[in-house]
């Protein structure tokens, strides 16, 4: 269901204006726009960075991992997902990942940028696309799972868009997200990204909570590289200085031998093993039936 700007009156998802006051969302390019005054900046992200992460996701080891460890997350807690939803999909490549997974699944994939939709619709153009804030999500009760990678750091209002996510939710669905985390990591990374936290887990359990989400699983990952990546972070404060292009072009022998560490790290995770510390952290949480 949507619940329409306009009105707050709900209506139909596939319906494209709210019979009772007729509202009707513009388009942009082609995509819905419930947002259409953020669509070409927004606070957050820069916008010129998604035909950089276009060209260099599909080889790099932390982008290849972090698909495997989401796609493993929702086979195993929501096997039978039907319809999915994607929060700040980018270009599409977690997104890509999640459609050969459940390839029958309806999927929906929101970016408050509508410049980064274009490269999304290229890469999955069997799912849908909306330009959203993900502070004033439309959707309720509509979907099986919503997520949400790498997201909600870049968004002062977070413990809105939790609540949004929940919203968004069927009763019994599903909420997964990865996040930075250790704010000792903090960095001119984070600050080009355009970061506002890195978590710690105690305040992401503790906002997922509030949310009005049943935690069921969290863990780390990037654990193994972590020493490395403090390394990394440390002599890497100054902006001015800061090349991302360099960030994610590792000499291959490296980016080998990283995608090696994180993927041991995967078998631990899907033992059961809940990782204490690491680079990034990884939450499943599900709405209750009631």
């Amino acid at each position: 269901m949507i619940r329409c700007p306009g009105c707050s009156t709900l209506y139909g998802s596939q319906m494209d204006t709210c019979e009772h006051c007729g509202f009707a969302p513009p388009r942009i390019d082609g995509h819905v726009a419930w947002a259409p005054e953020m669509a070409a900046s927004a606070e957050g992200f820069k916008a010129e960075y998604f035909e950089q992460l276009a060209g260099l996701e599909a080889g790099n080891f932390w982008f290849r991992t972090r698909n495997a460890l989401v796609t493993w997350a929702l086979a195993k807690y929501f096997p039978s997902m039907g319809s999915f939803l994607e929060i700040g999909c980018g270009t599409g490549f977690v997104l890509s990942g999640v459609a050969r997974a459940f390839p029958d699944a309806r999927l929906v994939a929101s970016e408050v940028y509508s410049a980064g939709l274009c490269f999304a619709a290229q890469r999955v153009p069997q799912a849908t696309f909306v330009q959203m804030d993900a502070r004033a999500i439309p959707y309720e009760d509509e979907f099986d799972v919503v997520g949400a990678f790498d997201v909600v750091e870049h968004i002062a209002e977070d413990e809105a868009v939790l609540a949004n996510m929940r919203r968004a939710v069927r009763p019994g669905g599903g909420v997964i997200l990865s996040v930075p985390q250790h704010p000792s990591l903090w960095s001119a990374s984070d600050e080009y990204a355009h970061h506002v936290r890195r978590y710690t887990a105690a305040e992401l359990h503790d906002k997922v909570r509030r949310a009005g989400l049943e935690i069921l699983r969290s863990t780390s990952f990037v654990t193994l590289p972590l020493p490395a990546m403090m390394l990394s972070r440390r002599a890497n404060q100054d902006l001015s200085k800061f090349d991302p292009v360099a960030e994610l072009t590792v000499p291959a022998p490296v980016n080998a031998a990283l995608e090696t560490a994180l993927r041991l790290e995967h078998i631990a995770i899907r033992a059961g093993v809940s990782l204490p510390v690491g680079g990034s952290r990884l939450v499943v949480a599900r709405r209750s039936k009631t």
